[in-house]
């Protein structure tokens, strides 16, 4: 990871480890950051705005200390100056310090490692991932993954990929991301998931209710 890692951050949008992601860039400051990054080692970082960002977002508004590192591994330049390229998430960090000499956000990183996983771990993700699959299973949220992909996916990257294109909010996503391994973001998905059915189940949430 560079000694200062370029930020992007957006308002909606968690990378997780192992994870692509398209994008368009289409604001000058982020252009210049994508052109920076393919001339070095095509590396930035993916970071979550807080709550209340609207108001000076052309500006440098707080976000999320940890985020996931990417990198580009495609590009187009389009005629307008603009780019499409595709992101693959690679590591959390945490911001240690922002820099302010660039137009765009940098930031020097510290790096967020998962822990080493034993075999109860393994045996126990195996565990989370067939309640998770169960409980997307009846549902339309799983509409983002191919059921032939996620069945070739390693129990991590299925858990990773199902965090990033679950239908959650931007919020829960950062929270599953912060989990400090993969085995603790499938339970804390596991749990999300068995809330939200419950609640859409509940009579008291229902909009008829009275």
């Amino acid at each position: 990871m560079s000694d200062l890692l370029p930020l992007f951050p957006l308002p909606t949008v968690v990378l997780f480890p192992g994870v692509f992601l398209p994008l368009h860039i289409f604001e000058p400051r982020y252009r210049e950051m994508v052109a920076d990054a393919l001339a070095s080692d095509r590396l930035i970082g993916m970071v979550l705005l807080r709550d209340g960002w609207e108001g000076e977002y052309d500006e440098r508004p707080p976000v999320y200390a940890v985020g996931c590192s990417a990198l580009i591994t495609h590009s187009e330049k389009l005629p307008d100056g603009c780019y499409n390229i595709v992101l693959r998430g690679l590591d959390r960090f945490r911001i240690v310090e922002e820099d302010q000499s660039r137009a765009y956000r940098r930031a020097r990183t510290a790096a967020v490692p998962d822990r080493q996983l034993t075999a109860d771990d393994r045996a126990g993700l195996r565990h989370q991932r067939g309640r998770i699959e169960m409980l997307i299973a009846p549902s339309e949220q799983g509409d983002g993954i191919d059921p032939r992909a996620a069945a070739a996916m390693n129990d991590e990257d299925l858990v990773n990929a199902l965090a990033q294109y679950l239908d959650l909010e931007a919020i829960e996503k950062q929270a599953l991301l912060e989990q400090p391994d993969v085995p603790e973001r499938a339970s804390a998905l596991v749990e999300l998931l068995e809330m939200k059915i419950l609640i859409a189940k509940s009579p008291a949430m229902s909009p008829l209710a009275h």
